[in-house]
Parts: structure tokens; sequence; C-alpha cells
């Protein structure tokens, strides 16, 4: 049963996630950011993670405390519905086209995170959320999931294009990593025995 409830309040955030990471994708998402609900909406679908997120954030600030701390709740809940990632594939790769976009994802479940994000916005809003918002939550989930993430974006000129290109390689990369090994079904994917 790799599944995981979050729950982490602050003066700033109070945000519920919960994630079945042999779904089918289904998701329901409210942070009241309507671009950011539409981003994890993508990450769910894309990810075939079933996902809820709720958050009640300081809005009336912006909407940057929302998003990041969404990244880390979901980082979170990730990292403790994997359990000791025993008979996962852990490495996952995307080059996913959207139009005029490409961008290619590859992540690493390791246990050690880092982000490398080469991800060159055209626009610094996309209706209004901060385009500088989307690195923000992949820095946060990269962090908190214990995931070596590298995101790079090779074409685009439409910031709504490149932001949801993002999210949707990151997703199916992420959904490789998480499939079962038929191969190694019970081995932890390290020749260190732990990740």
């Amino acid at each position: 049963m790799r599944r995981a409830e979050i729950t982490r309040t602050t003066a700033e955030t109070d945000i519920r996630v919960s994630v079945d990471l042999d779904g089918t994708g289904t998701y329901d998402n409210r942070t009241g950011v309507g671009f950011f609900d539409h981003m994890l909406d993508q990450l769910a679908r894309h990810a075939l993670i079933d996902m809820q997120v709720r958050c009640e954030g300081d809005l009336h600030i912006d909407d940057h405390h929302t998003v990041e701390d969404v990244g880390i709740a979901l980082g979170q809940a990730l990292s403790r519905a994997m359990g000791d990632k025993r008979g996962i594939r852990r490495y996952g790769s995307c080059l996913l086209p959207m139009d005029d976009t490409l961008v290619r994802a590859a992540l690493d479940l390791s246990g050690r995170p880092f982000l490398v994000w080469k991800v060159e916005m055209t626009a610094p809003k996309i209706g209004s959320f901060d385009t500088e918002l989307v690195r923000e939550f992949f820095q946060a989930l990269s962090t908190h999931g214990g995931i070596t993430l590298h995101v790079e974006k090779i074409d685009g000129i439409n910031s709504h294009h490149i932001a949801e290109a993002a999210f949707k390689a990151v997703a199916r990369a992420l959904r490789d990593a998480l499939e079962a090994d038929p191969r190694k079904a019970d081995a932890i994917p390290s020749t260190k025995g732990i990740l």
C-alpha cells in the first residue's frame, strides 16, 4: 500500500496532502491558486498518482508560501509513500514536447535531494502567477522528496507551455521511476542496500 497523507500547518499555510502511488491519476487539488492547481492536476494525471491537495495560504500576501509549502508537503508525502523503495525502478526520464516547447526531465529517487534547473521563462507572469514559483515548487519537492531532479528547457517561447511541459515531463519521469521493476520486485535498487 504505497499511500501517504501529510498535514503541515505553519503561520503561513495550512496544508493536507494525500497520495496513492499506485493510482490512476485522479486528482482533486485546491490551493486557491488556479494556475498552480492546473499544474498539480497535470502532475497527478501524468504520473498516475492519485492526489488530493488542500491548502489555505496567505494569498493576501502572494502565492509564494502556498506554492513552496505545497511542494514541501507533497515531497514529504511521496517520500513516506515510497517507504524503503523496495522494487521500484528508481530512475526515470522524459523528453516532453508541447507545441512550441520541448522540456527534458530526469530524476533519481535516491534520497539525495538535488535540483538542476535550466528552465528560462519568457514572461514574468502567467496570468497573475509568478513564473519564478515553478522553480520554487520543484526545489521544495526535490528537497523534501529526496529526489535528484534535472529539468531543462530545450525549446519554448510561451511561458504557460514551458511551465506545463516541465510539470508533465517531471510527472512522466516520476511515473517511470516509481513503477515496479518486474525483474527485481523484492530488491532495493542500490548496491548500498538502502536508499
